[in-house]
């Protein structure tokens, strides 16, 4: 994978804008060092879409209005990724547990609730293609 752009607002791990997963799991990568990383898998906002055609759950949120300011956005999306990954069909209670740890300064949550569990109920069955 060529170069990455990941928000890197804290360094600590607690606003989770910088999420990539990590061999498929959510992580934040500021808490990540580089060294660790070696070796693993990856994904980055830019690697989700496939030959120019955006993942199910990037659609999603743009149709729900899921993003305003867009900071937390690419965060958000990978945890939606890895949470649809391991549960195909979330409850509203298992999407806010999987986007704990992205927060959102914009938009109340409401909305990228409705677009994860739109995404998950796509035409496919399952976002996590």
């Amino acid at each position: 994978m060529g170069a990455a752009w990941v928000h890197n607002l804290r360094e600590d791990g607690f606003c989770g804008a910088c999420t990539v997963l990590l061999d498929g799991k959510a992580v934040h990568s500021c808490s990540v060092l580089a060294v660790r990383a070696a070796g693993h898998q990856v994904l980055t906002i830019e690697g989700l879409a496939q030959n120019g055609k955006l993942h199910p759950i990037q659609d999603a949120f743009i149709q729900y209005g899921a993003i305003q300011c867009g900071y937390c956005t690419p965060g958000m999306i990978l945890a939606a990724r890895a949470l649809l990954d391991v549960n195909p069909h979330p409850t509203e209670q298992d999407v806010r547990w999987g986007l704990t740890g992205n927060l959102c300064r914009c938009t109340g949550y409401v909305k990228i609730v409705e677009a994860v569990l739109a995404a998950a109920s796509g035409p496919s069955g399952s976002a996590a293609s």
